[in-house]
């Protein structure tokens, strides 16, 4: 058999989404990526399809690995093999593949993040050199209409403006600047802001996403109850020790994916 590795841009949009969801069978998270969502992840996570690669065997296409990039720092933004190649090695070699073209693009990082409980994932990137950085948490906050709340409608930049002055740590590269700014540039995003504490966040027909948001613990339960007064909040890779994780602890939020986020310097 003949494995051969290509650029991901060669494959129509469409098809790349279906070999997504095609590598990521049996995962411990099950999900589907259709043509509309990996556009998405394309505008606003800066993924490069020219540095992402494929792999193909005899000519068939059973494996990705996608690589975003900005500046000098870049993210996996999932790689998996299809059933039909797995346990030929090809997971690896994707990885190293992408992460040399991060290098020659001028990466001097590389940023992942591993679900919980994937020990054969987490081996190949220890293998590769990855190290822990933090635990980052997806949680969920059930809606709650006679809720408290009471935190004020605000600006988007004046928001923004008082989430970094209370950043101590970097944002997690899908909710950081450089996104909220890719997300601001193709849709609406809404802003609260009271109590010492800002958010932005992101309006989608199944609940109110958290992009970024910047308090203590107190003022993120009031900006949180005051967000799920009017449906179900969540947010993507909340870090464990930050503020509002505890407010999502304290209001009954859920964890619903608890991962490792990983660097491997360049």
């Amino acid at each position: 058999m003949s494995l051969e590795f290509r650029p991901a841009a060669e494959l129509e949009l469409g098809r790349l989404a279906g070999l997504f969801t095609a590598a990521y069978e049996g995962y411990l998270v099950p999900f589907a990526i259709d043509e509309q969502t990996l556009r998405f992840m394309v505008d606003v996570y800066d993924l490069d399809l020219d540095a992402s690669r494929i792999a193909l065997l005899d000519g068939v296409p059973v494996g990705l690995a996608n690589v975003a990039l900005r500046g000098d720092r870049a993210w996996i933004g999932g790689i998996g093999v299809t059933p039909f190649g797995r346990r030929r090695g090809i997971g690896e070699r994707l990885m190293r593949q992408v992460v040399d073209q991060a290098r020659d693009r001028g990466a001097r990082v590389v940023q992942l993040e591993v679900i919980e409980g994937n020990e054969p994932a987490l081996a190949l990137y220890e293998k590769l050199g990855f190290e822990h950085v933090r635990h980052v948490d997806v949680w969920i906050l059930d809606a709650d209409p006679d809720g408290a709340g009471g935190a004020a409608e605000t600006e988007v930049d004046a928001a923004h403006e008082r989430i970094r002055s209370l950043r101590h740590a970097d944002e997690p590269w899908q909710r950081d600047d450089a996104t909220v700014a890719r997300l601001r540039a193709i849709e609406p995003l809404r802003a609260l802001g009271d109590y010492g504490g800002a958010a932005i966040v992101r309006p989608t027909p199944v609940a109110t996403s958290v992009i970024q948001i910047g308090a203590d613990e107190a003022a993120a339960r009031v900006l949180l109850e005051t967000l799920r007064r009017e449906g179900s909040v969540n947010v993507l890779n909340l870090p464990d020790d930050e503020p509002a994780a505890e407010a999502f602890r304290a209001l009954g939020g859920r964890v619903a994916v608890r991962q490792r986020e990983l660097a491997l310097s360049l």
